[in-house]
């Protein structure tokens, strides 16, 4: 697993591409690098997860080099939260979502950086670029990692899907100035797993054969969709590690956890059938409605805002997709159709935290008492919600409970009808639309 421990199989050199059947020395014979990854299975592995490491971090670096050896720490604010620390600032226990006072405190050398959604951005269009290079098999996550498959490219570029990767990563890091690390594997699961165990820079590989084994010891929490408070349960029910899971029944998995207990089972046997689906046709989803007289007021326009932003929660929820920005979409009196976008701060299906970004805009757009005759809410940078673990378990306490409010909203409005519970700010809207 990983770099090197299957000595005497197939080799291949992270940094200059030198690739053979059969290998058993410590440096590359060509360039003189330590940075050798050898597996059995090598040079027959399809699937990747490729992680940019530290990304937001990473591109500030590459823009400030008076950064380069220090501690960076994007987000941050008198009451704001980490987005990003460098591993440096890694070292001292900086991590994502932790308060920025706290950070300070654990690393009072490191240095602040607000975001600029824009320029990650764009250093990320630059990576899937090369991604789409490669393979034409590639499922993002979010803006820094995405899924590639591999699989029947070797004659078109006539190196193994190994090697493709080894030189992706060396392409990314000359030309767009950041490092990236893989996990090669026979399924998503494990590649994504894989590709945690090298950082930074890394190249791990998780085979078939070993995959069970590997699992055997690892905690729950290792597995998608086992946040800290499933973990908890979990153990509380008596399964501490991934072998726990295995040895139990899968019936009686899914008799304690319902559908999820199945894809326990299912995981815990290193099983994954999900193919990488690139996204390409499904970049983004909306939720519009068009009013039977055009209207101004901005309290009923609240109201009809909040209503899309439920509409449109359903629809992400209903397709395990989280999104990553979001359009607020509006055609005047005149027929006039504005769109005004804005990049959240991280990926979300919720109904609250989607008003939360659309209806500053609003505000800014209904100020001089314009009307308008169509109100709409769209997704963008959709990602899968499953591989990030849920809403539930990639935020803090306070946006836990509104996801878990939400669901429960849902659950009700499903057995009784949409308008068995509603919230305040949908009474606003007062009836203003045909649909709602």
């Amino acid at each position: 697993m990983g770099g090197g421990d299957e000595i005497g199989g197939p080799c291949l050199c992270r940094d200059c591409g030198w690739r053979v059947e059969k290998f058993a020395g410590e440096r590359c014979p060509d360039c003189r690098s330590p940075r050798l990854i050898a597996h059995v299975e090598l040079f027959a592995l399809t699937i990747a997860h490729v992680d940019c490491d530290a990304f937001y971090a990473s591109v500030e670096k590459r823009d400030r080099p008076e950064l380069r050896d220090k501690p960076v720490i994007v987000g941050g604010g008198q009451r704001g939260v980490v987005s990003t620390a460098c591993y440096l600032a890694r070292a001292y226990g900086v991590r994502s979502a932790m308060p920025a006072r706290r950070a300070a405190e654990l690393c009072p050398q490191a240095v602040f950086v607000k975001p600029d959604m824009a320029k990650y951005r764009e250093a990320a269009a630059e990576i899937r670029a090369r991604f789409d290079m490669v393979t034409p098999a590639v499922e993002p996550l979010s803006l820094d990692e995405a899924f590639l498959d591999l699989a029947g490219l070797e004659r078109l570029h006539k190196a193994p899907p190994a090697a493709l990767l080894g030189d992706l990563a060396r392409r990314i890091e000359a030309e767009v100035g950041v490092t990236v690390s893989i996990g090669l594997a026979p399924n998503k699961f494990l590649a994504k797993i894989a590709s945690e165990l090298d950082k930074p820079r890394g190249f791990a590989v998780i085979g078939a054969r070993e995959a069970v084994g590997f699992l055997e010891d690892k905690p729950v929490s290792i597995i998608w969709g086992v946040g800290p408070r499933f973990s908890q349960k979990l153990i509380g029910d008596g399964f501490r590690t991934v072998g726990d899971l295995r040895r139990a029944e899968p019936k009686a998995l899914a008799g304690r956890y319902g559908a999820i207990g199945l894809r326990l089972a299912q995981l815990a046997r290193a099983e994954d059938a999900r193919a990488v689906v690139s996204r390409r046709g499904a970049k983004s989803i909306s939720s519009e409605t068009t009013f039977p007289e055009d209207i101004a007021d901005q309290e009923r326009l609240q109201g009809l805002l909040w209503r899309r932003c439920e509409a449109l929660s359903r629809r992400l929820k209903e397709k395990a997709l989280v999104c990553g920005g979001v359009a607020l979409i509006l055609k005047t009196a005149d027929f006039q159709r504005l769109s005004r976008r804005r990049t959240l701060e991280a990926p979300t299906a919720s109904a609250e935290r989607l008003y939360q970004a659309t209806e500053p805009l609003l505000r800014r757009e209904t100020a001089g008492g314009r009307a308008f005759r169509l109100l709409g809410v769209g997704a963008l940078a959709l990602g899968s919600a499953e591989e990030g673990g849920g809403e539930r378990d990639l935020f803090g306490a306070p946006e836990r409970d509104v996801f878990k409010a939400e669901e429960a909203i849902d659950a009700i409005r499903a057995k009784f009808g949409d308008s068995s519970i509603l919230k305040g700010r949908a009474l606003k809207a007062r009836g203003s639309t045909s649909d709602d």
